[in-house]
Formats: C-alpha cells, sequence, structure tokens
C-alpha cells in the first residue's frame, strides 16, 4: 500500500485514477491535475544464504521484537550490479569476504512489494556483526526451518540442491513485517 498522498511535482491531492493501459484497464494512484503516476513498482531486495566455515550463517535484526535469525539481506543501489550489491551486503552487515557468488534464483515477496534475488555465498574471515544485527548463528543445514515467504522459498530451493528436504515454520499471519526467512 502506498502512502503517497500528494503529486511531487504539483502538489495536487492524488487519487486513483483507472486509464487504459497496454495489459488494459488499471487503476493507479495518478496525479488529475498534471498526470504524474505512482506506478509502486516492487522493489529489488538482494539476500544471501551465507556458507561460513560448514554452516549456514543466519542473523538477528536489532529492530525485529522477536529472536528469528534470517537471511542477510539488502536493497541494490545505483549502479551496481545484482552480484556487487549482495557481496558488499555480506561486507557492510557481517565483514566476511564472498568468494563465490551463485544465483539461487528470483522470488516473489507482495507482502513488501518486493522481489528477492537471492545468492548463495561462500564466505570467508572474522564475523563482525554491523549495528543493525544485534546476533548471528551458524546451523548445520538440517537443523535449518524455512518461513513460508520470500527467502524462505530461496533457501528451501538451496536445501533441496544440497540433497536435503526443507522444513518450513508453520506461523499465523503478522500484523507487522517480519523477516522473510528464518530458524528459530
Amino acid at each position: 500500500m502506498s502512502d503517497h498522498k500528494f503529486c511531487p511535482a504539483c502538489a495536487t491531492p492524488l487519487a486513483h485514477i483507472q486509464l487504459q493501459e497496454d495489459g488494459g484497464p488499471k487503476s493507479r494512484l495518478r496525479c488529475p491535475s498534471c498526470g504524474w503516476t505512482h506506478w509502486n513498482n516492487p522493489t529489488p531486495v538482494l539476500a544471501a544464504i551465507i556458507e561460513y566455515r560448514g554452516q549456514v550463517l543466519l542473523a538477528r535484526n536489532a529492530a525485529w521484537p522477536h529472536k528469528m535469525y534470517a537471511l542477510i539481506t539488502g536493497f541494490m543501489e545505483a549502479g551496481e550490479t545484482p552480484q556487487e550489491g549482495i557481496a558488499r551486503e555480506i561486507k557492510e552487515e557481517t565483514n566476511l569476504d564472498a568468494s563465490a557468488l551463485n544465483l539461487v534464483g528470483v522470488y516473489d515477496f507482495q507482502r513488501m512489494n518486493q522481489v528477492i534475488i537471492a545468492y548463495h555465498a561462500v564466505a570467508d574471515g572474522e564475523v563482525r556483526l554491523s549495528p543493525e544485527l544485534v546476533d548471528y548463528r551458524l546451523y548445520d543445514l538440517e537443523a535449518l526451518r524455512c518461513w513460508p515467504a520470500g527467502t524462505g522459498y530461496a533457501l528451501a530451493d538451496w536445501l533441496r540442491t544440497r540433497g536435503h528436504e526443507p522444513r518450513f515454520m508453520e506461523w499465523p499471519r503478522p500484523a507487522a513485517p517480519m523477516p522473510d526467512a528464518a530458524a528459530t
């Protein structure tokens, strides 16, 4: 859901206006005065399944009120490739250097209006967490449990390539945003 209320070009209140587009009629937030359109396209998010010393590293975000551990994720920056972006995120959030990056897949995460580009990364170095992370844990593959959305599906697909049938968490639908792949 968009939080846009006014046109950034002329300050007119935006309205849901239906117009004919290539794919048929579509209602979007548009400016009735100048025609500016809020497209509300999904944001690309990068995710890493980090293999570190033979285990998978999951981290806990300082902003999360619960004790869940998830993949390292972050937004792609303008001017960088997805591979450069995930290597940067791994370095920024864990201090680890990625020595191999392989695409796991691209995953829909509509609840957050995101498209997740997930990689498997082999990483080396000494873990030093960024201030946005409060803890990390290393998991053997058979101990991982996948969250049934977003990066959880990426983790499940990667586990299958390693000969492990993924186990998914059962979780009630949260009122607030929750991590999209995690282990307890």
